[in-house]
């Protein structure tokens, strides 16, 4: 038992509270216990605002290298809407950042109001570099729905793109936050129409289909490009994909299941 109300479980990287509140921290790296004790009561002051007892998830990731910045993320079901936010910052300050970030976004999600964009606390990971390997695969039941739909999910899971299957067409589509504030659509048949807005924000297609590319050719073309994310079709199945850059500069690819 911990001072803090801490229950450390058999592994020292999973953490539950011994609180009223379901809320368990995981953390990955050299996380020091008192960042795990900041993110429970700093994300639980969050939850008893907001008068919420759902289920929540945090993971604290410390960086490799003492210069880098940790990231924050918390998963929680609000109102049925599965909820997430994922920051970075430095040491401590980051479980802060994801605090305020969630306060934010489950006062947000309560009205009609749109995040804000560009966002200040999160900028694109964008930069060129030489190739990155691929070092994580994510095979997901996509949502098969509309643009708005997808915008819906992309906006309560905080993510800048989301992987989904369109409804109208039947292949995969991208939705992402746009400049100005607005959503931006990338498809593979954009012979398809689409609304003028989704969920009172612009939208704007692109007027290319999704390149076709084999997944070192897509890791190429991002890194080359200083791309944050690309959606392209891989010729093998013909399905689309979503490649994307992590915080630690190497990349991930959402495929569906």
């Amino acid at each position: 038992m911990k001072s803090s109300g801490l229950l450390h479980m058999s592994s020292p990287q999973h953490w539950l509270t011994a609180s009223d509140l379901d809320l368990a921290v995981t953390t990955f790296g050299a996380v020091p216990d008192v960042d795990v004790t900041r993110a429970v009561r700093a994300i639980g002051r969050v939850l008893r605002r907001h008068h919420l007892d759902a289920a929540t998830r945090v993971r604290v990731t410390a960086p490799a290298d003492a210069g880098e910045a940790t990231v924050v993320q918390a998963n929680i079901r609000c109102r049925d809407i599965a909820t997430r936010v994922q920051v970075t910052g430095p040491g401590g300050f980051a479980v802060t950042f994801a605090a305020e970030r969630l306060d934010r976004q489950l006062a947000r999600l309560a009205t009609t109001q749109s995040r804000d964009w560009p966002d200040p606390a999160r900028p694109p990971l964008a930069e060129v570099t030489a190739p990155r390997p691929i070092v994580r695969r994510k095979q997901c039941e996509l949502l098969t729905g509309t643009p708005a739909e997808a915008t819906a999910v992309m906006d309560a899971m905080d993510y800048d793109a989301y992987l989904f299957t369109d409804g109208e067409s039947g292949t995969e589509a991208v939705v992402a936050w746009s400049d100005p504030l607005g959503v931006r659509l990338f498809r593979q048949n954009v012979a398809v129409s689409s609304p003028p807005t989704v969920n009172l924000l612009p939208l704007t297609v692109d007027s290319e289909p999704a390149p076709v590319l084999d997944e070192d050719r897509a890791a190429h073309v991002l890194c080359h490009h200083g791309l944050p994310f690309l959606f392209f079709t891989d010729p093998a199945d013909g399905r689309g994909r979503l490649l994307y850059r992590r915080y630690d500069g190497d990349l991930s690819l959402i495929e569906p299941a």
